[in-house]
């Protein structure tokens, strides 16, 4: 009865994960792992559950970990599909981890075994995959780049078309095969990789079709995701008025899915939007509302965005004291993260403040929580607190936790897409029954295409239980010395010469922020208002006022999905 047991124990770890409580899915898959198994095929796909579950809980060495037993037995048995699957999981641990050209090395054999196999939707999913390991190498070169989208070195372009090639050729076969819901997550993709080239037309036409299938399927997360992209696009094609009903949309599509970190950021994209319109009024009032959220998810840096911007959007209205009121909450914060940029921005934004009003630090109060400025108007502080007041009576139950979806939220395809459902493989009547030879059907082709010439040492898979009903798919009877193999010997030369982006950090330009967004047009606002709005300094207002941005074009015609 211990075969049942563990088929049991995994049976019940796939159904947690499925609900989405990976922590407990683990639990019954390390839980069947120790009571083991003879059976090659159900330790693979415990291995690869145990993988994916890994991936999801963002514990990317254990995840590692158990997609390379999976991709060892998968070997050894001379199950080649499930080979290239298992390089694919470990091509999306990779990349995770920043170790693109590792990644791209798995995710190239899943691509070889599928094409070799006439695996047409694990092709699909291998041409996806590697345009995703290439666009996070892209964006990742890009963080801390000071350049807008298009504006970009000779090699995150070269990354970036890179990625847009693999997009298009899995949209390509997507479309043969009929699957819109992949299509969706192409066009999105595609539409992002165009964005940060700087093709704000073709962006929008792809985000379009994105929008079109999202609302096909009602998965209002990705119709969510398809308005915030679309506004972004319109942004740089300065059709300010056309994004900002977008951003709209936005925000209401986060507050009905309940996520305040989507929320925020729509604020803080309105309220920056409404700077560029140059109507502070409504731009003081969204970054007030992201600024809450960001309070309220102890979000630091975002808070410390959102005093900036309240700051220049004060100086912009005249109102020099509440413009003081939170360029000194700006420096606070920025001291207080180690922002040393943002703390010579805001110091620099105080000095000139304090200078225009004529005051000292004699005349503040201490910075404490409120920063009050001694005979400060209270009527817009007021204003704030009764906002915040609205915010949380209707926030009781919005306070939750649940997984992250990944930075890009069309890059969902792999890890869990090529998870091996134990159900669909295991006879109902196997669980009260420890006749293994009848727990799943193997493979013919697996069974006779044994890798006798691939040898691995089995000994250090845990959870296998070596009978002689496996010995003969494990151990071969020829030569006992394993082969050179063009896939191990690339990977290793991918780890013996990782390049230096791929070991280092970021580029020290603070913590990332959660409720401000990737696509952060800042540089934008500091161009189109450079003599208030300039990174290095307020400047207060002249009578020399820059004019008003042109007018909002109609949006181009022929985007209509």
């Amino acid at each position: 009865m211990m075969e049942a047991s563990c088929l049991e124990l995994a049976l019940e770890g796939e159904r947690l994960c499925k609900a989405g409580d990976f922590k407990g899915g683990t639990a019954f898959f390390e839980a069947a792992v120790q009571v083991g198994t003879e059976d090659l095929k159900t330790l693979s796909a415990i291995y690869s559950q145990l993988g994916n579950a890994y991936f999801y809980l963002k514990e990317y060495g254990k995840a590692l970990e158990y997609h390379k037993h999976d991709l060892t037995l998968a070997r050894t048995i001379g199950d080649r599909i499930g080979e290239g699957k298992a390089s694919g999981n470990l091509g999306n641990t990779l990349k995770v981890l920043g170790r693109y050209d590792e990644a791209v090395v798995c995710c190239q054999r899943h691509l070889d075994i599928s094409q070799e196999q006439g695996d047409k939707v694990g092709e699909a999913r291998a041409l996806y995959n590697i345009g995703n390991v290439f666009h996070a190498k892209g964006k990742q070169q890009l963080w801390g780049c000071t350049q807008e989208p298009g504006d970009l070195p000779p090699d995150v372009r070269d990354t970036l078309q890179r990625a847009t090639g693999f997009y298009e050729m899995n949209l390509c076969l997507v479309k043969e095969l009929g699957d819109r819901a992949a299509q969706g997550r192409a066009f999105g993709n595609l539409g992002n990789t165009h964005y940060l080239l700087g093709n704000f037309v073709e962006a929008i036409k792809f985000h379009r079709q994105r929008l079109s299938i999202a609302k096909e399927f009602g998965d209002k997360a990705a119709e969510r995701r398809a308005y915030s992209n679309l506004g972004n696009a319109l942004i740089f094609l300065g059709q300010f008025n056309t994004a900002t009903e977008y951003y709209r949309k936005t925000l209401q599509l986060s507050r009905q899915l309940r996520d305040q970190v989507m929320e925020a950021q729509a604020c803080y994209s309105l309220g920056n939007t409404y700077t560029l319109l140059q109507q502070y009024e409504r731009a003081i009032d969204y970054h007030l509302k992201h600024l809450f959220i960001a309070q309220e998810l102890t979000d630091r840096v975002g808070e410390g965005r959102a005093c900036w911007s309240l700051g220049n959007a004060y100086v912009s209205l005249g109102n020099h004291r509440q413009a003081l009121h939170y360029a000194r909450k700006h420096l606070a914060i920025s001291k207080e993260i180690g922002d040393r940029n943002g703390e010579l921005t805001a110091r620099m934004n105080v000095e000139q403040l304090m200078e225009a009003l004529g005051v000292s630090e004699s005349d503040l109060s201490p910075c404490g929580s409120e920063f009050e400025m001694q005979g400060r108007d209270p009527s817009d502080e007021d204003c704030f607190f009764d906002l915040l007041s609205k915010f949380q009576s209707s926030r009781m139950d919005d306070q939750r936790c649940h997984l992250d979806e990944p930075q890009n939220g069309d890059n969902r395809e792999g890890a869990a897409n090529s998870m091996p459902s134990l159900n669909t493989m295991i006879d109902p009547a196997i669980t009260t029954s420890p006749q293994t030879e009848e727990l799943f059907d193997l493979i013919a082709s697996s069974q006779s295409r044994r890798l006798d010439d691939q040898r691995v040492n089995v000994g250090n898979l845990p959870g296998l239980r070596i009978t002689h009903n496996n010995l003969g798919h494990l151990v071969g009877e020829g030569d006992h010395q394993e082969p050179s193999d063009d896939f191990f010997n690339m990977l290793i030369k991918c780890q013996s010469s990782r390049i230096d982006d791929q070991r280092c950090s970021p580029p020290e330009v603070g913590p990332r922020a959660p409720t401000v967004p990737d696509e952060d047009f800042f540089s934008l606002i500091q161009r189109v208002q450079a003599k208030r709005m300039d990174e290095q300094r307020v400047q207060l207002p002249t009578d020399d006022q820059d004019s008003p941005d042109a007018p909002d074009p109609e949006p181009p015609s022929g985007y209509s999905s």
